[in-house]
């Protein structure tokens, strides 16, 4: 899960402690959060658009997916014209909570590098998601490359 640490960053996410992730307007991004996660899925926390991106952490699901309301505030930045013709969002959100602050950054510069994450979405050319499917395998040499 990306997101842009000036305007949600890890320290946010412990602060609030559970956290919904809302304002995701991709539909591919908003299907993976609808379809694939689960109450429990662990998932990658990455700082982007940043001088130093990198995954932060992980963080868990906490909730479902379920209706994202901010689709239907017209004061909000997320607001969705589509949505509120229909009075019904046809946007996603889960619910996530801090699980381990890593103790250094993984980096991208550092992920670039690692030879076990060369086939990983992040990398890929056009990739711009802020939902990405990570393997197991990624997860777990990321989770070694934050200790």
């Amino acid at each position: 899960m990306k997101t842009e640490p000036d305007v949600f960053s890890w320290d946010d996410l412990e602060l609030k402690k559970i956290a919904s992730w809302d304002g995701v307007r991709n539909y591919q991004a908003r299907n993976f959060m609808r379809d694939d996660f689960k109450v429990g899925d662990k998932v990658l926390f990455y700082h982007s658009s940043c001088a130093d991106p990198g995954v932060a952490g992980t963080a868990e699901v906490v909730r479902e997916a379920y209706p994202d309301p901010t689709a239907l505030d017209p004061d909000s930045e997320y607001f969705d014209e589509a949505s509120r013709k229909t009075g019904v969002s046809r946007w996603v959100m889960v619910d996530v909570s801090p699980v381990n602050r890593f103790s250094k950054l993984a980096s991208l510069t550092m992920i670039r590098e690692n030879a076990k994450l060369k086939s990983m979405a992040l990398l890929q050319r056009g990739q711009r998601l802020s939902i990405q499917p990570v393997s197991a395998a990624e997860f777990a040499e990321i989770e070694a490359m934050g200790r």
